[in-house]
């Protein structure tokens, strides 16, 4: 009796301290698997904070965002056009020594190469387009690299037609139909317009109008006389002729005697004192 008493005294000592055991285990890995957790935590908050700190997708959105911004904004204007002589008067403290430069009857032969010559000189320039001369593929493609290479697209007409022999049906194909191929190349629509000859007519300056284009005529040009058409000729009237005058505005023609003489025009022009004016600085058509 007393061995049997022994014996389950001894088996309710070893069953005791198998549970501490287990109770102890159990604690102990609890104790290991939120310390775990703690860490994983403190490392993802650290992991978030370093991100936080350093210069991430979200400032280089917002950055991307504010240059598109900033090249989406319109440079505030600084030259008004004066019908008086068809040139440009300053607006506030604007340079009065400055002209106009405008190349007609583009893209034909030479405006691409005219464009780059006024790119390397950093000239501004309005060129202002013919659609005949935007027919084809080939043609898009060189009145799109002189527009990516920084410089105004004008509406000259379709057909370069005096707009006074034309009915005013046929005045709007002229205009808007041009308008809408161009936008289709360049993406926007242009914002000057030149009638062929000077020839204006109440309809189209209006139609002008309702395009959001400012009419423009201009203050002198000579590459259509003969006794110019030769490069030394032309090079030397557009800046010594007794019509040049602040605010000038510059007419000259996509031609071979022009394109050659084209360097010296802008040269002479700055030599006398002359800055060219950015038509992105024209008031635009109230």
């Amino acid at each position: 009796m007393k061995l049997t008493i022994k014996w389950m005294m001894l088996a309710i000592l070893l069953f005791t301290v198998a549970c501490s055991s287990n109770a102890s285990s159990e604690s102990e890995k609890a104790e290991q698997e939120s310390n775990t957790q703690e860490t994983n935590k403190e490392t993802t908050s650290e992991d978030s904070k370093e991100k936080a700190d350093e210069p991430g997708e979200s400032e280089e959105t917002e950055d991307a965002q504010e240059e598109e911004e900033a090249v989406a904004e319109p440079a505030e204007a600084q030259y008004r056009l004066n019908e008086a002589f068809w040139g440009f008067e300053p607006i506030n403290d604007s340079p009065a020594e400055a002209v106009l430069l405008t190349i007609d009857d583009a893209p034909d032969k030479n405006a691409v190469e005219m464009a780059k010559t006024l790119k390397e000189l950093e000239a501004p320039a309005i060129f202002f387009v013919n659609g005949h001369f935007i027919d084809t593929k080939e043609e898009k493609a060189r009145l799109k690299e002189i527009y990516d290479m920084g410089f105004e697209i004008g509406n000259h007409t379709m057909t370069h037609s005096d707009l006074k022999t034309l009915s005013e049906e046929e005045q709007r194909e002229e205009i808007v139909k041009l308008n809408d191929i161009i936008e289709e190349v360049i993406g926007e629509r242009p914002t000057f317009f030149r009638a062929p000859f000077g020839s204006n007519t109440d309809f189209s300056k209006s139609l002008a109008e309702e395009e959001g284009m400012l009419v423009m005529n201009w203050t002198y040009g000579y590459d259509w006389e003969e006794q110019y058409q030769e490069e030394a000729a032309i090079a030397d009237i557009m800046v010594n002729t007794p019509l040049l005058q602040n605010g000038a505005n510059l007419l000259m023609h996509d031609r071979d005697w022009t394109a050659a003489g084209l360097e010296e025009i802008v040269k002479g022009l700055r030599g006398k004192g002359f800055e060219m004016i950015n038509p992105e600085e024209i008031e635009p058509v109230q």
